[in-house]
């Protein structure tokens, strides 16, 4: 059985993974979505939280479990047998930071290997950080997320709004 991770913040989930995700799937007999929890970012959804919006947005596809983990993703992977991380690219500028993850990973597992997915054209503008952003200026995010993950988007900046 080939098992992969697709590890990110997924904060929020959007098209673009999911597409990534259900292709990966496809791939390999496994995949383990992993929602990393200490991201160096600014979060808008605790991992808990992040979790549970990818395991709605994946939960027609059999052969994807979806966590959260902390600590390396080489780490994540050898607790699921995985010998692949999976990586989505969007656009060129992608390319330098994943060849980067890739020889780092590369350094701390050579076992493990990368293995990146181009998103579809149609989702190949769509950044979480563009979805927050759109979301707080009161735009329509309708066309990068499923719409559970729009009302929780929503949701979570008038409750920060009101804070």
């Amino acid at each position: 059985m080939t098992v992969a991770v697709y590890p990110g913040s997924f904060d929020p989930i959007h098209y673009g993974h999911i597409d990534v995700a259900r292709r990966a799937a496809r791939v390999f007999d496994r995949l383990v979505v992993g929602a990393y929890g200490n991201p160096n970012k600014k979060l808008m959804f605790s991992v808990q939280e992040r979790v549970a919006l990818a395991r709605e947005a994946l939960a027609d596809v059999d052969n994807i479990i979806v966590e959260g983990y902390d600590g390396l993703t080489v780490d994540f992977a050898h607790r699921h047998g995985a010998k692949v991380i999976v990586r989505g690219l969007r656009v060129i500028s992608d390319f330098e930071l994943e060849y980067q993850m890739a020889m780092t990973s590369r350094k701390l597992d050579p076992e493990v290997e990368l293995v990146c997915l181009m998103t579809g054209l149609e989702c190949a503008f769509i950044s979480s950080s563009m979805v927050k952003e759109i979301a707080l200026a009161g735009g329509c995010i309708a066309p990068m997320v499923p719409d559970f993950v729009a009302r929780q988007v929503f949701a979570r900046i008038e409750q920060q709004r009101q804070a």
